[in-house]
């Protein structure tokens, strides 16, 4: 899948879509950004996961205040399911974090992270911030409101009631209101005091709405004197789109949950309660119109030393902006270029400076690009780039030198660009950069609740681009530095213009195709190890390193690759010990005195920048005594999981069954039914499926229902007798589990399963457990977590003719992939019943 840029997502940015697509704004984008630029105030929303943020109050804040606003979200979203695709953990975090990006390109904020990692869902914060590293959050919210700044603050949750919602959402509340006190007090984290200085927000407010509530009932009766209504239904002409439009466009990106967002149109309010700081309500709500969470707040130029003057010259061109001809301005903006190089304020210089270099390209049709001949280079490699510069204006303007990071100049001539006429430059550079690429959070192994990140990049939403070039270009009497990414791209014959970025590859990657690989007898198997080059013309050696008590043969394996891109599978046979043994198969390859360990993974599409990540090359070994009868299964595909491939490595013959043709003919040819997760929230077909099902059971077949959340289902009537979903979950993979009907089929045949068959689980026991069903059901398993009521929902059989029907809310969607040998045996079990 590629990226395809679509009318509807054009409309805000100055930035595009993708990191490193060129800017084209049209005039009205250049006046909505002017507007922008006399604006001198910062707002923050605080919260804990991509899409928790509140778009309509971030697109408020930025299009309709004109504030510089920006989300900061403790986590990347890494604990979550994806319904796009089978990423999960790291990879999924990437995905969303890109997710993220894109949602603030879109409705005109900015994104910043803290280390924090999401492990998943939890009960309480004082669980979360055991897990997260308190100390260690709480200074990455520090640094975040130091470096950024913000006036006001917002928190999208309650930090008041601990224990009634998500432990990571009320701990991003709780660090965020703690945090508050301590980023003006020098003595509280030093080392970004030193970086940034102190600061002190004025005022924060908890995003609040009738749902913290409990109902809109009492909401209504709620005391509201410290609480204020935004209106936020703007209708922004210049943009031609309503706050609510842009705002469900943003939340559309996060498409790896299923959010896609339908514009609204009309009046709407949001409202916020006032938690501390310095505010009058009286003040901020004396104009008659919707309160302003600025009020008191000088938010003018004048707020700098020196900032009046600049305020005098950009007021008049916003109130008088020339629609046909934005170039007109350049005169006046250059002066006020100056004026802003000459700021004391080091903070608000370098936003503002940046704000109006880009002002001037725009209002200039200035555009300037660098695209290398590839997509790819290794450490300190070399590549060709084509440079293309064009003044589209009358305007005099000088590209005086390009430079690359190192400060080497280039060898392309100092030219005049000449009022619409193309200027283009080819040369070759070797990067001095050897560093490979991928997002710097993933670059160390972290902990449960932690990524580890270099001090300079913390907080940044993704990696900056490994290649940069320096353009200098001299307007009248002003010299001003643009810095553009170094590019890839191409044609492509549908899509047309399609860019990449350029990163840095290692010479070779390996990857073992299967990340988990199952060995249910002691009988050897022959186990693929691709080896990709980087580079042309590369060749060396490569051994498998495995845990003690397996074999592997031959010792190491040759290769030899022509092309870049080039693979080549060499095969190992590894040999597994008789008793139940785990550990990690990791290739190693080896070039010279080389060593290169990481496996290359992409993520392509076509709402996000195309991704490269390296991470460990590995495969999970497992050897499981693990028995099963029945031998077909047919698996009808929900939201992107890997049991498939998971049941294949343990002997079963695993066909995917296309919803549509869902008959009853078609499933009696297979011994057991799976249902993937949340396929009734995601397939449409399976409301008109039930009777294919029960009379499948009726005659004697097992059907497996995964777990689905009790929201949005395409049907209620999942089951052959009444069942209800909950939001019940278990979070702690730690927790004790009872058996609840130990004599029971599914706990005793083909695989005796114990309480130590639930050791080594990981995240999570399970979720979304129906907490009412009918007697006809058989609850097999007990658990709960800490201080919390024993739930029997997580395992349900029943008996249904001749066959028999399973719902499980366990996460075998996770301990499967993750090669848990009691979440295989207990797995084989469902699959056998009735067999």
């Amino acid at each position: 899948m590629r990226y395809i840029l679509t009318l509807l997502v054009l409309f805000i940015y100055s930035p595009s879509l993708l990191a490193q697509q060129p800017q084209k704004p049209t005039t009205s984008e250049i006046y909505h950004n002017l507007q922008k630029l006399n604006f001198v105030g910062s707002a923050m929303y605080i919260a804990a996961h991509p899409d928790d943020e509140n778009t309509r109050l971030i697109s408020y804040l930025s299009n309709d205040v004109k504030a510089r606003t920006a989300y900061l979200s403790l986590t990347r979203g890494d604990g979550g399911q994806n319904l796009i695709g089978p990423e999960i953990r790291e990879l999924l975090g990437v995905i969303r974090t890109q997710e993220l990006i894109a949602a603030r390109k879109t409705d005109g904020g900015e994104q910043l992270f803290t280390r924090a990692n999401d492990f998943g869902y939890s009960k309480h914060p004082d669980e979360t911030l055991a897990i997260w590293n308190k100390k260690e959050v709480l200074s990455d919210v520090v640094r975040a409101i130091r470096k950024f700044k913000p006036d006001i603050i917002i928190n999208r949750f309650n930090h008041r009631n601990p224990g009634t919602t998500h432990g990571h959402h009320t701990s991003s509340a709780m660090l965020s209101f703690e945090a508050f006190d301590l980023v003006g007090n020098t003595a509280e984290y030093p080392e970004t005091v030193k970086q940034f200085g102190a600061w002190q927000p004025k005022r924060l407010f908890f995003n609040t709405s009738w749902w913290f509530y409990g109902s809109r009932e009492n909401f209504e009766k709620a005391d509201k004197s410290n609480i204020l209504e935004l209106e936020t239904g703007t209708y922004y002409t210049s943009l031609g789109l309503s706050n609510g439009e842009i705002a469900s466009l943003s939340r559309s990106m996060h498409k790896s949950q299923g959010f896609g967002s339908t514009g609204s149109r009309g009046s709407a309010t949001e409202y916020l309660e006032f938690l501390k700081g310095d505010f009058s309500k009286e003040e901020a709500t004396n104009n008659g119109s919707s309160p302003d969470l600025f009020a008191g707040i000088n938010t003018t130029w004048s707020r700098l030393d020196g900032g009046k003057e600049i305020g005098a010259i950009l007021e008049p061109l916003e109130e008088n902006f020339n629609f046909k001809n934005p170039a007109s301005m350049l005169p006046d903006l250059l002066k006020v270029y100056e004026l802003v190089r000459q700021l004391e304020d080091d903070h608000w210089r370098t936003i503002k400076k940046a704000q109006l270099e880009q002002l001037i390209l725009d209002c200039g049709g200035i555009f300037l690009e660098a695209v290398a001949n590839t997509n790819s280079i290794n450490p300190k490699g070399s590549y060709q780039v084509s440079i293309e510069a064009i003044n589209r204006s009358n305007y005099p303007v000088v590209l005086q030198s390009i430079k690359t990071q190192d400060g080497t100049t280039l060898s392309t001539p100092v030219t005049s660009l000449l009022p619409n006429e193309r200027s283009t430059f080819e040369t070759n550079i070797t990067s001095s950069n050897k560093k490979v690429s991928t997002p710097y959070w993933l670059n160390e192994k972290g902990s449960l609740g932690m990524y580890k990140a270099p001090s300079p990049l913390i907080g940044k939403p993704e990696t900056p681009a490994p290649e940069k070039l320096l353009f200098t270009l001299q307007l009248g009497r002003s010299q001003i530095d643009i810095t553009r990414d170094v590019v890839y791209k191409y044609n492509d014959p549908v899509d047309g213009e399609v860019y990449q970025p350029l990163e840095i590859v290692p010479e070779i990657t390996t990857s073992i195709p299967e990340k988990v690989l199952i060995f249910a007898d002691d009988s050897p198997k022959q186990i693929p190890v691709v080896v990709k080059a980087g580079k042309e013309n590369i060749s060396g050696f490569i051994q498998l390193n495995h845990p003690d008590g397996w074999t592997v043969s031959p010792a190491q394996q040759t290769f030899e690759l022509s092309q870049k891109g080039e693979e080549k599978t060499v095969l190992f046979t590894v040999i597994p010990p008789k008793e139940q043994s785990e550990g990690f198969l990791k290739p190693l390859a080896v070039v010279g005195d080389v060593f290169y360990d990481k496996e290359l993974f992409t993520l392509d599409y076509n709402h996000i920048p195309y991704q490269r990540v390296l991470l460990p090359s590995e495969a999970k070994i497992v050897r499981i005594p693990i028995e099963k009868k029945g031998e077909h299964i047919g698996y009808i595909e929900g939201a992107g999981d890997a049991i498939p491939e998971s049941l294949k490595q343990i002997g079963y013959q695993v066909t995917t069954i296309v919803p549509n043709e869902i008959t009853l003919e078609n499933l009696q040819q297979y011994d057991a039914i799976v249902v993937g997760i949340r396929a009734y929230n995601t397939i449409p077909e399976l409301a008109f499926k039930q009777n294919a099902f029960r009379s499948y059971t009726e005659n004697g077949g097992t059907l497996i229902l995964q777990y689905n959340t009790n929201r949005r289902m395409v049907t209620e009537d999942i089951a052959p007798y009444p069942l209800k979903l909950s939001r019940d979950r278990v979070t702690d993979e730690f927790s004790e589990v009872k058996l609840l009907a130990p004599k029971h089929p599914v706990l005793n045949e083909p695989n005796i399963i114990t309480e130590a068959d639930f050791e080594g689980w990981v995240q999570e026991r399970g979720l979304y457990f129906p907490n009412e069903w009918d007697a006809k059901f058989t609850p097999i398993l007990g658990m709960s977590d800490e201080n919390s009521t024993e739930t029997k929902g997580s395992l349900l059989v029943t008996k249904h003719g001749k066959g028999y029907y399973i719902y499980t809310g366990l996460s075998f969607f996770r301990e499967l992939p993750a090669g848990v040998p009691g979440a295989y045996r207990l797995f084989a079990n469902l699959l056998s019943l009735g067999n």
